[in-house]
This record gives structure tokens, C-alpha cells and sequence, in this order.
């Protein structure tokens, strides 16, 4: 059989009317009238209502109609017709025409599905069966029958078409795609590699990429100047409901620019991919550094889309004679609050007092909450008693509080607790009381992170090691000055979602060569581990810098899947293995020797064969 004349089932239209056409597709649903059987036939295209009546087919393919079952895969031939007045079907998108069939030869059957695939009813109104209720496991161990659903067809190729407009606008720039290494050498870049043993290497391994960080950028030192790679990355991190042990990023890197270029590219390049899902944004996205971000939301990655910003008032009860908040300004530490603008019908005395002052907030870390809500332009608490008039009047200027408000504050010796808190308690209030706009994407530049966490004796990079400081003329023992270095890093955010980052890169070996060692590297662990890239940057390195994309994040979030799982054809579900193949699995102590992971130490003979023993 060919199918050189094969129609998409989607694709037929009114003006096709009265053509023979060759259909070839899958049963997605059927309905036995008697001598007539009409079917809902799908393929990648679309449905189309295919009609198998005695009066317009042989009585031998009219019979083998009967056998019909849903998901048997079949190939028909007809006439496009239009359906008679009452009878189209609005909920396919072909439901004014059907398809009168004259012969019908089935490829091949199906047996009982584990779970319904049709996502279209064959008559309005009638109820459709979903994948609602069923497990995530058993959709990812027959994924080849979920991804036969329309929807998560649709969700992989409007990944595909968001990868072709990427790589469209990219050769447009002038970027080059280049493939990096898969095994490469393993580097510390915050999370754990994957290994693979050498078997010619006997124990030595490679690491699969947390990303091809090293390589692009001995890339701008070969010349290329601009490069791009949708690339597969792995890290072995803990799980996470929406973390994916291998995963694609769309990685960039360009010499000879500064952040305004990234950020224009970038900025292109995000509105163009969610056009594709049909969301407008707009550009240029604003700014805002990282002091500012977790001053006013408590988080390095804030959700703009709404208010309930934090704001300090320390300085304002700094002569309160309320016991609790003395205490804690006389240790240095910080007050601040937010304004729940209007919600103080919705959030009773005990509420506040009970679910969240003795709960909520100690769950986020916090030892206690104060509020106070604002009526008939006085404010109202138990605590109010404590503060001055002066100090209420400044509290309400400060917050600018109005009738309905309520104010929470936090109090903490630790200015990092009390943000965090506070920013968790912005979340949970905005989540509660429905103050997140639906179908808004607010995008935000978050700059200035700083170059390093300085833990004790501790330090470590904020991003990577790789990342230029804002200023070079720092002592790399000097602890104090290494916790008030800026990075020349950036992340974009979008609706609280960190969904890509970068930075412009050292290309000073010197320079590099200090930010090794405030992170605490020998010179030989140095050598060992950074010893080819080092190397490189003492043959004329020009200055570049770069930033990747979490693609599976990004479409997840224009698509509105409930995970990223549902955007990817081949998942590993939440612990991280992969119900369809079973792996992660076992392999024989065969394999294990052979590269280098057991020793050999024995032979023997069972039933007459030689056996080789092994230990680990």
C-alpha cells in the first residue's frame, strides 16, 4: 500500500467537498448504528468523522468495520461530503464535513488500553474521557499512547515550533550552532555530576555537562565569537516536583559586548517564543538588582505581577516601648512589614492571631508575627497600646495604610530571616486571598547579585566561578570584602520564575586566577581541574559573555502545563526514574568489570562453562 495521496485528517475543509481522499490515522472513538458505523479518525492533523455504510462500500469491508476498535490503526478511502443540517460537530474542528468511505483496511489492531486516549466527543455535549485520574507513572510508562492525545501533541510541537523561531531569530544575529562534548571532565559547578566509567580508562570517568559552560567559552577564545546550542544538560540534584535530572537549556555566548546586548537578544528572543503560545509581552523588560528584589519581595526571583512589598520601619520604632522589638533592634536586627491593602474582612483576629502568628509564620522560620489593621484612620491591635502616636502616624505614612489594610511585621535579629519570611508570608497572602492577576507575565531583570556567599570560613559562588566581578582589585583572603563583591550576573525572571541567567565571563587568567583562590582551590586542585581552561585564556581570550534559558521551564509556563514533564517527550517522573524503559536498572557483573568497577577474583566452571567471579 502507498500513501503518496494521503490527506491529513485536519486538514479537510468545505472545499473539498465531493474529492476521493486517502485517509490514514487511528480510531480515536466510535458509535455502532446497526448497518451504519461511524468513527472519529485522528492523525497528527486533526480528526475527521469517517462513515462506513453498505451502501457505499464492498459488504467484506463493511463487515471488517465491525471488528473496529478503538486505537486499531487503519487506513480508509472515501468521499468528503458535507454533514446534513443538526449534525456537525462543533467540537472538532472538521465537524461541518465527513468522510463516506468505499474501502477500509486495517494496518494493524490494538489491544484494551490502559487508560482513555480521546480527548473529543463524537456528538455535543457528550462527555469525553480524560487523563485526569490517571497516575502520572502509568501515562510515562505507555508515554507513546499519552503522547497519541491531541494535547500533548500540540505541546510538542509547539515546543518544536518555539525551537525553530529560536534558532530562526539566532541565525538572523549571526549566532553559530555548535554541539559541545557529552562526556566531558567533571568540574565543580554546584550540583553532582553524572559519572561515566572508561572501560580503555581503566577507573578513570567522565561527566555528563551540568551545562557547556567551559566550552562555549573556549569557543569566544577560538574566534567564533558568536554560538548558540540547544544543548542537553544533566545534574544529579535532589529531587523536585519540576526538576528533571537531564534536561535542554538554549545556551548563548557572544565576545566583544557588554549586558545591554544579552539583555536586547534575550528580551527578543522571550517575547518571540511566548507569541508562539499567544502571549504578547513587551520589551524592554524592567530591572532590578538584587538588593532591591530581596529587600522589597524577600526573594531573588520575585513575582511582580502584584503588590504586598516589604518595607523597613526600623528606624521608626527604634525608642518604641514595646519589650519584643527593643530586644531585637538592640541586636542589630531589622523590623519590617507589608500592607495587605483592603483584606481586613478576610483576614478575622483569628486568623491572624491564631493561624498565622502561632503557625504559619514559625513554619516559615520566624519566631512570631505582630499586625494591626487600620479602622476609621486609627490603627487596631493588641500591640497598638505600645507605640506612641508619632510612631503610629509614621507606621501608616510609611506603609500607607488606609481603611481595610491590614499591616504585619517581623522582627528578627537576622535581616536574611526576616526577608525570607516575609517573603514566603507575601506568597501565601497573595495565593490566599486571589491577589495574583491569571494570564499576566510580568518579566523582570534581576542584576547586581553578589559574586560570592561568604559562610565563615566558607565561600562559594553565587552563579560560577566563571563569572566577571565587578571590580578586580580585590584581596582574595579578605573575607569581609568578598561578601560585598558585586557580579556582573543577571537573571531573568518571569511571574517568580527563574527561568534562565547568565553573565559576562572573566577573561583575565589573573583575574581568574584570584576568584580560584578566595574560593579556597590549591594550586594543584587548580591545575588539575582547570588546567586546559586556564591554558587557554594566556592565548589572547577577548571579552565575552553569555546566558542559558531553561527551555523545558519557559514552555512549560507559555503552554500553562501543570508540570514540565508535559512538554517533554521522554520524562523521568518525580524520583527520577523512567517508568517506561525502568531505568535507572541494573547491569551484569560483566559490564561492571569490564569497566573497571569490579576485580576479578576467581574462575570457575558451572554445568560446564567458565565462570568468572567478581567482588566490588
Amino acid at each position: 500500500m502507498t500513501y503518496t495521496e494521503r490527506s491529513g485528517c485536519g486538514t479537510l475543509t468545505l472545499s473539498d467537498t465531493d474529492r476521493t481522499v486517502q485517509l490514514a490515522g487511528w480510531v480515536d472513538a466510535l458509535r455502532d448504528h446497526g448497518d451504519v458505523v461511524f468513527i472519529h479518525m485522528r492523525d497528527r492533523s486533526g480528526i475527521m468523522q469517517v462513515v462506513f455504510s453498505p451502501e457505499f462500500m464492498p459488504p467484506e469491508d463493511r463487515r471488517r468495520a465491525d471488528t473496529l476498535r478503538v486505537e486499531f490503526c487503519i487506513c480508509v478511502t472515501g468521499r468528503v461530503v458535507k454533514r446534513k443540517k443538526d449534525t456537525e460537530n462543533p467540537n472538532i474542528e472538521t465537524g461541518a464535513i465527513e468522510v463516506i468511505a468505499d474501502t477500509l483496511t486495517i494496518l494493524n489492531k490494538s489491544r484494551a488500553l490502559p487508560f482513555s486516549i480521546s480527548e473529543k466527543a463524537m456528538v455535543a455535549g457528550a462527555a469525553v474521557g480524560g487523563t485526569e485520574a490517571v497516575g502520572e507513572d502509568l501515562r510515562l510508562k505507555y508515554r507513546y499512547l499519552d503522547l497519541r492525545r491531541p494535547s500533548m501533541q500540540g505541546n510538542i510541537i509547539k515546543r518544536h515550533k518555539i525551537n525553530k523561531g529560536v534558532r530562526d531569530y539566532l541565525d538572523q544575529q549571526e549566532f553559530i550552532e555548535v554541539e559541545t562534548p557529552m562526556l566531558t571532565k567533571s568540574t565543580p559547578e554546584g550540583a553532582r555530576d553524572y559519572l561515566v566509567p572508561s572501560r580503555v580508562h581503566s577507573k578513570k570517568f567522565y561527566a555528563l555537562p551540568q551545562s557547556p559552560q567551559l566550552f562555549k567559552q573556549l569557543l569566544m577564545v577560538s574566534g567564533l565569537e558568536r554560538y548558540y546550542q540547544l544543548a542537553r544538560c544533566f545534574r544529579d540534584e535532589d529531587l523536585r516536583p519540576n526538576r528533571q535530572p537531564e534536561f535542554t537549556q538554549l545556551d548563548l555566548e557572544a565576545s566583544f559586548i557588554d549586558e545591554e546586548f544579552l539583555y536586547r537578544i534575550t528580551e527578543e528572543l522571550i517575547v518571540r517564543m511566548f507569541a508562539v503560545g499567544g502571549i504578547a509581552l513587551s520589551a524592554p523588560f524592567p530591572r532590578m538588582t538584587w538588593q532591591e528584589a530581596v529587600d522589597t519581595t524577600g526573594s531573588d526571583s520575585p513575582d511582580i505581577r502584584f503588590g504586598l512589598r516589604l518595607v523597613e520601619v526600623t528606624d521608626i520604632l527604634r525608642s518604641t516601648s514595646y519589650g519584643i522589638l527593643q530586644q531585637v533592634i538592640k541586636r542589630g536586627g531589622i523590623i519590617k512589614g507589608i500592607n495587605i491593602k483592603g483584606q481586613s474582612d478576610k483576614l478575622s483576629k483569628n486568623v491572624l492571631q491564631n493561624e498565622y502568628a502561632k503557625k504559619v509564620i514559625p513554619s516559615f522560620g520566624a519566631k512570631g508575627m505582630t499586625w494591626m489593621r487600620m479602622t476609621s484612620g486609627r490603627l487596631e491591635s493588641n500591640i497598638v497600646q505600645f507605640f506612641s502616636e508619632e510612631e503610629q502616624q509614621a507606621i501608616i505614612q510609611r506603609l500607607g495604610a488606609e481603611d481595610g489594610d491590614v499591616l504585619v511585621m517581623i522582627a528578627d535579629a537576622s535581616h536574611a530571616r526576616v526577608n525570607r519570611v516575609l517573603g514566603m508570608l507575601r506568597l501565601h497572602m497573595a495565593e490566599r486571598l486571589d491577589l495574583i492577576p491569571h494570564d499576566v507575565y510580568s518579566p523582570v531583570w534581576i542584576t547586581d547579585f553578589p559574586l560570592f556567599e561568604v559562610h565563615g570560613k566558607t565561600v562559594t559562588s553565587t552563579h560560577h566561578p566563571f563569572t566577571a566581578p565587578d571590580r578586580t582589585d580585590f584581596d582574595p583572603s579578605d573575607r569581609k570584602a568578598l561578601a560585598e563583591l558585586k557580579s556582573r550576573a543577571y537573571d531573568i525572571v518571569i511571574n517568580g520564575e527563574e527561568l534562565g541567567g547568565g553573565s559576562i565571563r572573566i577573561d583575565n587568567i589573573d583575574v581568574q586566577h584570584k576568584i580560584f583562590q578566595a574560593l579556597g582551590l590549591g594550586e594543584e586542585e587548580i591545575k588539575d581541574k582547570f588546567g586546559f581552561f586556564l591554558r587557554a585564556l594566556r592565548y589572547g581570550a577577548p571579552p565575552h559573555g553569555g546566558l542559558a534559558i531553561g527551555m523545558d521551564r519557559v514552555i512549560s509556563m507559555i503552554l500553562g502545563t501543570p508540570s514540565i514533564r508535559d512538554v517533554i517527550a521522554f520524562p523521568k517522573n518525580r524520583s527520577a526514574s523512567c517508568p517506561l524503559t525502568e531505568a535507572p536498572s541494573p547491569v551484569s557483573d560483566k559490564q561492571l568489570a569490564e569497566a573497571g568497577l569490579l576485580e576479578a577474583v576467581g574462575v570457575g566452571w558451572v554445568d560446564g562453562k567458565k565462570v568468572v567471579k567478581f567482588t566490588s
